[in-house]
């Protein structure tokens, strides 16, 4: 009990201190994240914050409420719509069935690396889906970098597309996701997050996918022992802004709060960047195989059906065209 009233007492004196360093602001923003403080995209934000706040002489200010604080990103994009919350940093696959033009993005094998992802989203497709965010009661600020999945199991390593057959594979609940491991001819898994580690343990299936800091945090290392660097899905993260929040703010304060979103993107990538380095190392030490020369190309060419299913009106398949066609 002593301990409970002490924990308590500290977090009613962080909050206090909150409530203070936010009361010289005019207008203070709050912003929601799934992910824990310290994470490569919370930190984002702050930097955002710091940058705007700078920008506007202190009168506006940005408070993070990281660990779904606020809610999951499902309930979370609600709130945004009707300006609960003022700002969002979202995984693009919720935005899936409300935003058609984040399929695209969505798609496995759509970007050739992290870098080819880097000048698309910062190029004219970017902002052109960013843009697609307004009608909808958003207003879309910024992509940051959610890093690359890649295929990992306990039973060998996945050199070719034919070691994929028959395997048991955790993917998240999504047609996309589990169409691509049906045109792989893999058996895909819905399962929460939080039953991969067991499940891959106790055989209920062979193996997931996922990022190298996701892949090290979990634990997954320690029961899949093989990692096949294949970057099959590198889908960037969005930070959106209520529309119904932004309206309120001035012209001038407007451009400060889209200048400082597009400053605060290269904090995001150094940070994941160094993030991944530490991941990788520690899975490397640990004594994972690390299967990074295989041959995409077959990979790629299974996906024709995914994106049939997917990237199915004209303006998709621009997208999609206009993406592969960037150098």
């Amino acid at each position: 009990m002593k301990q409970f009233k002490t924990l308590a007492g500290a977090l009613l004196a962080s909050v206090a201190l909150t409530g203070v360093a936010f009361a010289e602001c005019e207008v203070t923003l709050k912003s929601s994240d799934t992910h824990p403080d310290g994470y490569p995209t919370v930190e984002a934000v702050k930097v955002m914050g710091e940058k705007l706040k700078a920008a506007t002489n202190g009168r506006i200010c940005i408070e993070v409420f990281h660990s779904a604080q606020l809610g999951e990103e499902k309930d979370t994009i609600e709130q945004t719509k009707f300006g609960v919350i003022d700002l969002n940093r979202v995984s693009m696959g919720p935005f899936n069935n409300i935003i058609e033009e984040t399929k695209v993005v969505s798609l496995p094998y759509i970007f050739r690396s992290t870098d080819h992802a880097h000048r698309v989203m910062d190029g004219p497709v970017g902002e052109e889906i960013l843009a697609a965010f307004e009608p909808h009661g958003f207003v879309g600020l910024a992509y940051y970098d959610g890093g690359s999945r890649s295929f990992y199991n306990s039973q060998k390593p996945i050199t070719s597309i034919d070691d994929m057959k028959g395997m048991k594979v955790r993917v998240m609940q999504s047609d996309v996701f589990v169409d691509m491991m049906t045109a792989l001819g893999a058996n895909a898994t819905p399962l929460p997050y939080g039953e991969v580690y067991s499940s891959i343990q106790t055989g209920v299936i062979d193996g997931a996918e996922n990022n190298w800091p996701s892949f090290e945090s979990s634990g997954h290392f320690e029961v899949a022992k093989y990692y096949t660097l294949d970057q099959h899905l590198i889908v960037p993260e969005v930070l959106v802004m209520s529309k119904a929040s932004f309206d309120k703010l001035s012209p001038e304060d407007q451009a400060a709060v889209r200048q400082a979103a597009k400053d605060s993107v290269a904090a995001n990538r150094e940070l994941w960047a160094a993030r991944e380095k530490e991941s990788e190392a520690k899975v490397r030490a640990a004594g994972v195989e690390i299967i990074d020369n295989i041959d995409k190309t077959p990979f790629i060419e299974a996906m024709v059906p995914v994106y049939e299913k997917h990237a199915n009106t004209p303006k998709l398949k621009e997208l999609v065209e206009r993406i592969q066609a960037t150098e």
